[in-house]
This record gives C-alpha cells, structure tokens and sequence, in this order.
C-alpha cells in the first residue's frame, strides 16, 4: 500500500506543533506556584486564575491541533497565547549573560512554533 507522504507529514506535523503545548501545558500545573509568581510580578492581574486559564486554552488547543479538529481556530488561538506569553517569559531584554542566552532561545523557539502555526492555518483554509 503506497504511503500518502503529504498526508502523513501533516499529520505528523499536527502532532509536534500540538503536542508541544499539551506537554507545556501539563508541565505548568507542575510549575503552578512559580508561573504565578512570575506573573504576579509582572503586573498580570489575577495571576493564578490567569495561568489556569492559559493552561487550560494549552492543552486543549494544542490537542485540537494534535487531532485535526478546528485546526485553523486553534493554531490562531495558540499564535495568540505566544503573543501574550513570549515577552512575559522569554524577556531576555531584562537579563544578562547565560540567562539572557536562555531566554533569547525561548524567544527564538517561540516565534518559530507562531511561524509553524501559521502554515497549519494557511494550509487548512
């Protein structure tokens, strides 16, 4: 049986650019205590309800995504979460030295998942 390449890489595809949020998602609630912290910090008003609510919209999204469901409506709910989350925590700006390589990473990673995103959308319209 012949495979369907396209069909398969797309699939594929789905799986990590939604998966990584499912996983990042479920690794927050571990991190709860500290993300709130963070963003308390940050001037984020009611930072805990906040945090679940981005935990939350993490994993669901990232599981629609994952199984192909609303993709478009999804990956553009998660470009939105990236725009909100990257410069909260990946401020490399505000760091020096090994830090602020760490973060500049998370930023780099960041606006390449919004770039993946993005050609999911275009390719489900």
């Amino acid at each position: 049986m012949p495979v369907d390449l396209p069909w398969t890489l797309l699939f594929l595809g789905r799986l990590l650019l939604g998966g990584a949020f499912v996983v990042a998602g479920l690794r927050n609630i571990q991190n709860a205590a500290f993300l709130t912290g963070l963003m308390a910090a940050r001037g984020v008003p009611r930072a805990r309800l906040a945090l679940g609510a981005g935990i939350v919209l993490q994993v669901i999204a990232g599981a629609m995504v994952m199984a192909g469901l609303w993709t478009a409506l999804a990956c553009a709910v998660l470009v939105l979460f990236l725009i909100a989350a990257t410069p909260m925590f990946h401020n490399f700006w505000d760091h020096q030295g090994p830090d602020r390589a760490a973060r500049i990473n998370g930023f780099v990673g960041n606006v390449a998942l919004g770039g993946g995103f993005l050609t999911l959308i275009a390719q489900s319209l």
